[in-house]
């Protein structure tokens, strides 16, 4: 589902994220990665979302080489993708359900379909009693839960989150991970980008970078 071979990407000739770096992973699997602040994490995200384009070396998500794909071709590489991020980026302006909603109606879908699959979307993460709710009125926790919603309404094959807990408590952080885990075992590929130790020690695949290298298997 994503390959990356031998992928640098440098952003000033004093400033390198990511050093030569060679990975796979599976459809429907579930990776974290770990590694200090700055050690290439957000970067190795968003060269699959094609945010950044590699300076060298091959990224590969779903077939497509993501160094090749031009700018028309973003959006569709992209429906393909759940995007959740620290900061969730809600619209305080429109209820929780219009939140949920908006992904696919810029895609054209209904807005009798649209409403039932953000329903179902947010019965996921169990936050349908809040649907007509503001964002604001919602906890912290909440609000990611909303985003992760959002991220996975358009029923993507791939989920990217970077830090998707950071400053949770720890009670919420759980109910994140546990929605996540949810999607992976339906099938849906993801890749988790966290600090979170406890989460770290139980999983199965951690991908660790160290100055824009691969460390996989070690801490």
């Amino acid at each position: 589902m994503i390959e990356f071979q031998n992928v640098s990407k440098q952003y000033t000739s004093d400033v390198t994220a990511l050093r030569g770096v060679s990975l796979t992973v599976n459809k429907g699997e579930l990776v974290y990665l770990a590694g200090p602040s700055g050690a290439g994490k957000s970067t190795l995200l968003k060269l699959i979302a094609a945010m950044e384009r590699p300076s060298s070396g091959t990224v590969t998500v779903n077939g497509t080489d993501i160094g090749r794909l031009k700018h028309a071709g973003i959006p569709f590489l992209r429906r393909n993708l759940g995007l959740i991020f620290q900061q969730q980026r809600l619209l305080t302006d429109r209820s929780v359900l219009a939140n949920v909603m908006m992904p696919m109606l810029v895609t054209g879908l209904p807005r009798a379909q649209s409403e039932e699959r953000a329903r179902a979307a947010l019965d996921r993460v169990g936050l349908l009693d809040r649907a007509s709710a503001q964002p604001l009125a919602l906890s912290g926790g909440e609000q990611q839960r909303v985003s992760i919603a959002r991220a996975i309404v358009n029923r993507p094959q791939i989920i990217l989150a970077d830090e998707p807990t950071a400053n949770l408590d720890r009670a919420s952080a759980n109910k994140v991970f546990d929605a996540l885990r949810a999607f992976q075992k339906a099938g849906v590929t993801c890749l988790i980008s966290t600090h979170d130790e406890q989460v770290l020690d139980s999983a199965s695949r951690v991908i660790y970078l160290q100055q824009g290298q691969l460390q996989e298997g070690t801490p």
